[in-house]
């Protein structure tokens, strides 16, 4: 029996990825295109839908203001054009939402601030502050700071750590090919487009491909290191041929694309990953907030009665409970010292023991695996 494809008119959370060579074209940001994707962002929100733009395009507006010349460019032009380039890639893109209602917030991000679990944490709960608010998060690699040694180097890659730090159930490249196909549609006559790829095989892997843009630093090769990091973490991901000027429609209604299935849902597969951490201490809680803990609530430090180990903001730490017994895995949001100054205090208690205005949850809900 054929697999279906999953359908974007049912995403509750969606990350798009927009490719610099959809974006940006010979004479500039195509600024008909964007309207319409614009437009169907509102539509999408209109639905109920959290939607977050992670968007290429700032070298590409840059170079051509600074008039750099063709090719490669040197990391600190790269960055100079990147500098220039951001604020209007901003701006245009608050420009063609203002009119829907829709507020726009500008995020840049490099592979540190995923691959450290602080930085981490301070990314996601801004990013979930940002949907909660309604507004639409713009991100992009922060190229203006960033070196070779601490950037995912492609928005495919930095698309889909966002869509799992977002918790994201689906995520849409949209690029300027239409799928995956078994090999090189362009050279090779015989080639199959994949609608639907269940599992993420070596033999799919090997279809990865160059890139074919000039624009574009990402080819198929990314788009499947991007799709093992999205499916990993519960989110369907589709790559689809975006130059259409409403490409979110287009997918809806059928537009040929590939989409590659999640393993579970974003939330359990956030707590797969929480659960498989090694400790770095021990959070020992009261009989009120073992039952606190099961009704679904976060860990609060009133219930604390214990801390052991050494741990910084960020670490996985074991919650017991009043016999030692293991009761849960999470990410504690306060130090060791810091974690022992308060345990057993009320969290409106915080300042005045830290001496500044902490979080009220030493493990949220969401950081936690029980």
């Amino acid at each position: 029996m054929e697999t279906l494809a999953p359908s974007l008119t049912q995403a509750r959370r969606l990350v798009i990825k927009i490719g610099s060579a959809l974006l940006v074209g010979p004479d500039g940001l195509r600024g008909e295109w964007l309207r319409g994707l614009c437009d169907d962002v509102a539509d999408w929100r209109g639905r109920g839908c959290d939607v977050v733009l992670v968007s290429s395009g700032s070298i590409a507006l840059g170079r051509r203001v600074l008039e750099l010349p063709a090719g490669v460019l040197t990391l600190e032009q790269a960055q100079a054009a990147a500098a220039v380039g951001q604020i209007r890639l901003a701006r245009a893109y608050e420009e063609a939402l203002a009119p829907h209602g829709v507020t726009t917030a500008q995020v840049l991000l490099t592979l540190e601030d995923s691959a450290d679990r602080r930085r981490y944490l301070n990314s996601r709960a801004t990013m979930q502050t940002l949907l909660s608010l309604g507004v639409v998060p713009i991100v992009n690699e922060n190229d203006t700071v960033a070196t070779d040694e601490i950037r995912f180097g492609d928005n495919d890659r930095l698309a889909a750590q966002i869509a799992v730090t977002a918790g994201a159930d689906q995520l849409l490249l949209l690029s300027d090919v239409d799928g995956l196909y078994t090999a090189n549609p362009k050279t090779d006559p015989d080639a199959r487009h994949l609608p639907v790829i269940e599992q993420l095989t070596p033999e799919i892997e090997a279809m990865g491909g160059d890139p074919v843009s000039g624009l574009s630093k990402g080819g198929m090769k990314t788009k499947l290191m991007a799709a093992r990091t999205a499916v990993a973490g519960g989110c369907a991901m589709a790559i689809a041929e975006g130059s259409v000027t409403r490409p979110l429609s287009a997918v809806a209604n059928g537009a040929r694309a590939s989409w590659f299935l999640p393993e579970g849902d974003p939330r359990a597969a956030r707590k797969r990953w929480i659960a498989g951490m090694k400790p770095r201490g021990t959070v020992q809680i009261d009989a009120g907030a073992v039952r606190a803990l099961h009704g679904g609530k976060s860990l609060l430090p009133a219930g604390v009665t214990t801390v052991t180990g050494d741990f910084t903001r960020g670490d996985p730490v074991t919650i017991t409970g009043p016999l030692g017994e293991t009761l849960a895995h999470g990410l504690i949001r306060y130090t060791a010292a810091e974690a022992r100054r308060i345990a057993g205090h009320k969290s409106a208690e915080i300042e005045l023991l830290l001496g500044y205005a902490g979080r009220a949850a030493l493990i949220h809900r969401d950081d936690m695996a029980i």
